[in-house]
Formats: C-alpha cells, sequence, structure tokens
C-alpha cells in the first residue's frame, strides 16, 4: 500500500489548506485520518482533503452522529469521489477497508483482497461505515483516534496516452544475427551444404541442441565444433534453424513439394524437440490432406503422437467417396500393414453407432 497524504480534524475543523491533492498513482493506497477532541465535536459532518489513489479523486466524510438516519451513538466515516476533481464519467471500481491504526493486523492489504468490490461514482452508500461508539471508545487516546483508510482501485486510470511501446525486435535482431554470421561458434555439416550458428542460442531453445553441444558428446568438446548431420535435407535443416531464431513460421511458397517439406520439418521438429514448430507444421499438414496424401499424413501423425493431425486425416476418410478412394491406391495397403490398430479405430469411427434394441 502507498501512502496518500493524512487530514486532521481538531474541534470540529479541517487544519491546514486545501492544498493540491496527494498523489498515489498506484492502483493501491491508504490515507490517515487523524480525529483530535473528539467528544467536541459538533454534531456535523466533516470532509478530509483531497487525495489521489489509482489516478482518481477522493475525500473521506467523518460524521460523529447521523441522527436524520435515526443512528443515534454512531461514529459514520464515507468515501466519495471528488466530483469537481474527477472527470471520470464510468463508475470506479474499488475495494475499500476502514481500520484504526492500532489494529496493525488490518492494514494489510490482504485483508482488503476479498471484500466487495463496489462501483463508486460521486457519493455512494456502499462506501459508509458505521461504527458505534461503544467500539470508537476502545481506540480513544487522549480523546483522539486516527483511521486509515485503505483503497484498492481494480480500474486504475494513469496519465500513459503519450507513451507508444515500440514492438518487440528480438526475434528480427536474432534473425539478423544469424544472417550476418558474427560471432558463430558451431557450423554444421548438412548433405552438400554448411551452416554456421550460434550454439547458446540453439541451446536456450532446444533441450536436444543442448545435450549435443554442452554435453559429453564430441560436438560439445570444441568452440569451433564442426557437426555433421547425414540423415536430413539441408532445406528442412535451413528452415529448423531460421524458425528458432525467430520463433515464426519461415514463409514457403505454395508449391507442389511444400507438403513433402511440411512432413520433413515435423520430423526433425519432433526429433530437436521444437513442440511449437511441431505444431505449426501439424496445423498447415491439414491443409494438405487429400486423397493422394492422407494416408502418408496418417501414417506420420500415428508415428510421432500428433493427435490433431491423425484427427483431421480420420475424418477426411469419414466421407464414403474420400475413403473408396482411398483404399483403391497402393498407399492404403501399406498403412494397414504398418498401423493395424489405427485403421481398425478408423474404420470403427466411420461405421455408424449401434443401435439399442427397444425393449419389448
Amino acid at each position: 500500500m502507498s501512502f496518500a497524504g493524512v487530514s486532521v480534524i481538531a474541534n470540529g475543523e479541517l487544519l491546514g489548506a486545501d492544498t493540491p491533492p496527494t498523489s498515489c498513482p498506484s492502483a493501491s493506497g491508504y490515507h490517515l485520518l487523524v480525529v483530535q477532541s473528539h467528544l467536541r465535536m459538533r454534531e456535523e459532518s466533516n470532509i478530509s482533503h483531497c487525495f489521489t489513489v489509482g489516478g482518481h479523486r477522493w475525500r473521506i466524510v467523518y460524521n460523529p452522529a447521523l441522527y436524520d438516519l435515526g443512528e443515534d451513538g454512531v461514529v459514520v466515516l464515507c468515501v466519495f469521489l471528488d466530483e469537481k476533481l474527477d472527470t471520470t464519467t464510468e463508475p470506479v471500481k474499488a475495494r475499500i477497508k476502514f481500520s484504526f491504526v492500532d489494529e496493525t493486523d488490518k492494514q494489510e492489504p490482504a485483508r482488503i483482497h476479498g471484500r466487495k468490490i463496489l462501483e463508486l461514482q460521486g457519493q455512494c452508500n456502499d462506501a459508509f461505515k458505521y461504527i458505534d461508539r461503544t467500539v470508537l471508545d476502545k481506540h480513544l487516546n487522549n480523546d483522539s483516534f486516527t483511521i486509515r483508510c485503505d483503497i484498492v482501485v481494480l480500474n486504475p486510470t494513469c496519465d500513459t496516452a503519450f507513451i507508444t511501446v515500440p514492438p518487440s525486435d528480438m526475434q528480427q535482431n536474432f534473425t539478423d544475427f544469424l544472417l550476418v554470421g558474427e560471432g558463430t561458434d558451431v557450423v554444421f555439416h548438412v548433405g552438400c551444404e554448411t551452416f554456421a550458428a550460434h550454439r547458446c542460442i540453439l541451446a536456450a531453445r532446444s533441450t536436444v541442441f543442448t545435450a549435443a553441444l554442452f554435453g559429453p558428446m564430441k560436438e560439445g568438446t570444441s568452440t569451433a565444433a564442426t557437426v555433421h548431420i547425414d540423415d536430413m535435407d539441408a532445406t528442412v535443416f535451413k528452415v529448423m534453424v531460421g524458425f528458432i531464431y525467430s520463433d515464426s513460421f519461415p514463409a514457403m511458397a505454395k508449391n507442389e513439394n511444400e507438403g513433402a517439406l511440411l512432413q520433413h520439418l515435423l520430423v526433425a521438429a519432433d526429433r530437436y524437440n521444437l513442440p511449437r514448430l511441431r505444431a505449426m507444421c501439424e496445423k498447415k499438414l491439414c491443409e494438405h490432406i487429400d486423397v493422394s496424401t492422407v494416408t502418408t499424413i496418417l501414417g506420420l501423425a500415428e508415428q510421432h503422437g500428433c493427435d490433431g493431425l491423425k484427427k483431421a486425416c480420420c475424418k477426411f476418410l469419414r466421407c464414403p467417396n474420400n475413403l473408396r478412394a482411398v483404399v483403391a491406391m497402393d498407399g492404403f495397403d501399406d498403412l494397414c500393414r504398418s498401423c493395424p490398430t489405427l485403421m481398425k479405430g478408423m474404420i470403427l469411427g466411420v461405421l455408424p453407432a449401434k443401435r439399442k434394441r427397444k425393449r419389448e
């Protein structure tokens, strides 16, 4: 809680001039109301200095006896928005708590987090607090007491309209870093091509690269290491490394090779533990499901545990016309031999549900 000033009322008068409101820009704050010579107070309201919490202007009303409501023997406190200074048109949502300063256990923010949310706009009856005089007597000290008013604003207003935060360019910085090739400390030999990269960036994004480049393996023992990858296409590796640096899916032209590239890229993402890239490949492969590719994609989904992609393939095969066309193709027999459990489940999913027999 941030301190939002103090007001002192003595003999029914507010001490000090009503200076510019004490500012508390944070969403929560407290104001102290000190009442002196309480027994000599006149039976009329007293208003605190203006203070600011959560970007809104507040005042506290103190009334030693509210006879007009028939509440004899009751001290009344009320918090309201200063309409002269606060131009808010929408209700302000806030939690408010009054406590005596000697009740230290009630002065923690957690004490008011669970209280009722008030919607205040000018004077609001929900912000009233009634204190029986027998309770007040326990907290009097030389005929004086101090009330602490805690306010937590749930929709604070701040003067941030003049500040524009630019979008993050970190991904572009890393991509440029890769393209320029400065500071590279590892070289990958893939097929007939070589790729220079930064081992720290690769390791930060993939646990497999962490083990390969910083573990006990040969590639992690030399600063200027060369890592040979013989079982991956160079284009696939380049696209995967580009994703690691940019965290975004690379733009690929719509052509007949895109589906095949996506399949190989999914395998690479699974191999190097890149779940975000793998999910992106799954999603894009759903757009390539047709009669000629569904068996290959379904087998790939089954092998690498891609449940979403597998469901998309099964949905495609639930269409009788699609299923007939796929069964006539050579790839269907291969899929049945390699994944019999999968095909059995798919066929059961296509068959109509068994109807329950009516009781005679």
